[in-house]
């Protein structure tokens, strides 16, 4: 989703947003990211434009940081929205100086750490996630037996 509205007219320079190294001039939304906004952000307005809107206000005014600081894919959006997102070029498209230009594919919000205190150590999280899903698979692998 492009931006709609730009403070400067009669430019050559397509629009972006620099963010962590990379320069963004577009966001792609995954259903799954669409359908978690949903459950765990806001439940009344979860519609693209709304979270595209949101995540360019965001971007614009640096409110996005690394969840980590070394890991370029998970991040906190006011110190409190969790998201997993993914930068990729896009394909003939760069910036005056001859930059490629990059378009964040938003994987999935994670939710709100306010909310889910299990997010404030995502690693930790992480873990009991993978162990939890293990021991499900376990006891359906005894039943079976």
């Amino acid at each position: 989703m492009r931006d709609k509205v730009m403070n400067r007219w009669s430019t050559y320079e397509p629009f972006y947003v620099a963010f962590n190294g990379y320069k963004i001039a577009d966001i792609v939304i995954t259903s799954h990211a669409i359908s978690r906004w949903s459950e765990r952000v806001e439940s009344d307005q979860g519609g693209i434009e709304h979270i595209c809107s949101y995540l360019w206000d965001a971007l614009k005014f640096e409110r996005i940081k690394p969840y980590y600081e070394n890991e370029k894919d998970v991040y906190l959006i006011d110190e409190d929205l969790v998201m997993v997102a993914e930068f990729m070029m896009i394909k003939d498209e760069v910036d005056i100086a001859g930059n490629p230009l990059h378009k964040m594919i938003v994987v999935t919000f994670l939710g709100k750490v306010s909310e889910d205190i299990q997010l404030r150590d995502l690693k930790a999280y992480y873990s009991w996630l993978r162990h939890s899903r293990r021991m499900t698979l376990v006891k359906h692998g005894r039943k079976r037996k």
